[in-house]
């Protein structure tokens, strides 16, 4: 039976790490038959990411590795996936309602949107993030907040989404500058690469502000950003306004909008995951493309997390802050 979360009146916590046990690898020697994190993967031998190589076992291993880094930023918070039923070279599709049959460690949030009282994923353990990739979901994206505080937001995300044609350095320029507009507001950002060629500012936020404040302030920062560097930036959607530029999309802060989680695989031939950084690790010459599945596992073994303090880091929109954006 699928256990179900009400959207009101109930609590969320952060999953604990489970216990230190031997890594498992990932590795392309996967029986078709394999268990991960409890849950019994069918078909995990077929090939998923064709031009890396990866099987559908090796995904479900990713998965149960990089839990104990990406719960916190999944736990108690409605989920879309991107599904690839077969694998990345053929059509996937987003989904963000359960379907009829239930998916291994996998709860469900209901949650009014504009069919009603509408069935949402949530996952909140390693044995969930297996569960989703068991039905061939490889993308995580999640909303700006946690189901028990629904319609108080406590994340606004900044999406860098450059027009095709722009080279790197330019995405980190504007990344920077965006940074440094934040900063003289008095507003820290954390970065992340989105695992395509964008990038994100994330502000973990005090769970105090309203959907629209957020996507307002959102909304003037971009506008900001416009008016202040024309030809670096836009804050409008048109493909056609794009061209050479950034655009700024505070959409994301929309109430049921999304943002791809920290440390999700995206759909990609080379199996890119969208990656926390530090800022001094966001320069021009280390590319999107550098972050896979394989790197992020060994970055992750290596190396500090550079979101460490990403609790601490939570902050009040003030009406100051407003007034200096116009």
């Amino acid at each position: 039976m699928k256990k179900t979360v009400p959207a009101r009146g109930s609590s969320s916590r952060v999953a604990k790490p489970a216990p230190r046990r031997p890594r498992r690898s990932v590795s392309a020697d996967v029986s078709s038959e394999a268990t991960f994190a409890g849950v019994k993967l069918t078909h995990a031998d077929r090939i998923v990411y064709a031009e890396a190589g990866i099987n559908k076992g090796m995904v479900a291993a990713y998965y149960e590795r990089i839990a104990p880094r990406l719960l916190p930023y999944v736990t108690g918070r409605p989920l879309s996936i991107v599904r690839c039923p077969e694998g990345t070279e053929a059509p996937c599709f987003f989904q963000k309602h359960v379907g009829e049959h239930a998916i291994s460690g996998v709860e469900v949030a209901l949650i009014d949107d504009s069919n009603g009282r509408s069935p949402y994923l949530v996952a909140n353990t390693a044995k969930a993030l297996v569960g989703l990739a068991q039905i061939n979901a490889l993308e995580l994206h999640v909303w700006g907040a946690k189901v028990a505080h629904i319609e108080r937001p406590d994340t606004m995300v900044l999406d860098l989404d450059p027009d095709p044609g722009l080279s790197w350095p330019k995405v980190v320029a504007g990344a920077t500058r965006t940074r440094d507009l934040l900063d003289s507001l008095g507003i820290k950002a954390l970065v992340k690469t989105t695992g395509g060629k964008g990038v994100h500012l994330v502000v973990p936020l005090e769970a105090r502000h309203s959907w629209d404040e957020v996507k307002d302030f959102a909304h003037g920062v971009a506008t900001h950003l416009e008016q202040a560097w024309p030809d670096q930036f836009t804050a409008t959607p048109s493909k056609a306004r794009r061209s050479g530029k950034i655009f700024v999309d505070y959409l994301r802060n929309t109430r049921g909008a999304t943002a791809v989680a920290p440390y999700s695989l995206r759909a990609r031939k080379v199996a890119t995951v969208a990656t926390p950084l530090a800022w001094d690790e966001l320069n021009a010459h280390t590319l999107p493309s550098a972050y896979t599945m394989a790197s992020v596992l060994e970055r992750v073994a290596a190396t500090k997390d550079p979101w460490a303090d990403y609790e601490k880091r939570r902050q009040r929109l003030t009406a100051a802050m407003r007034r200096a954006l116009r």
